[in-house]
């Protein structure tokens, strides 16, 4: 499977298409919450770890489920993260971190480490792929530095 990472640039906003709902309905959402915080175990030392509260847990623990209700919301799942924390507006969210284009690849880096072991557990590659597009495409949007 491929997981190709798309070129961001800071202040560039490309269309993005959420992931299709048969995502989450295959992975479920208990693998889908231990999806993300693999993901964030990853980052926990890594080159970007700064970025994110690892010297918390209690902190790296509720950003890992904030993450996670986030991305059920968006695959099409219930609205957790609104319940929580209220409209997304993650650019706004994510504004006070300086994110720039190393940074997002990295992100992304760790996620396509993992996606490819949900086809081995069942999970529809065409689902995955709906996802891993998601990811590529809207963290263009999170990038806020050169």
């Amino acid at each position: 499977m491929e997981l190709k990472i798309t070129d961001g640039e800071m202040g560039v906003r490309p269309p993005v298409t959420k992931p299709h709902p048969g995502f989450l309905h295959q992975v479920g959402e208990e693998r889908f919450r231990k999806l993300v915080s693999d993901h964030y175990e990853l980052i926990r030392n890594s080159d970007i770890a700064f970025l994110f509260p690892v010297n918390d847990e209690d902190d790296f623990e509720q950003a890992k489920k904030n993450a996670a209700d986030f991305l059920i919301q968006i695959c099409g799942g219930p609205d957790y993260f609104n319940q929580h924390r209220g409209e997304p507006r993650m650019v706004g969210r994510h504004a006070p971190f300086r994110i720039d284009e190393h940074a997002r690849r990295r992100w992304l880096e760790f996620y396509a480490e993992l996606l490819p072991k949900l086809e081995d557990e069942g999970i529809s590659p065409e689902y995955i792929k709906s996802f891993w597009d998601y990811l590529d495409i809207f963290s263009i949007w999170m990038i806020n530095i050169k």
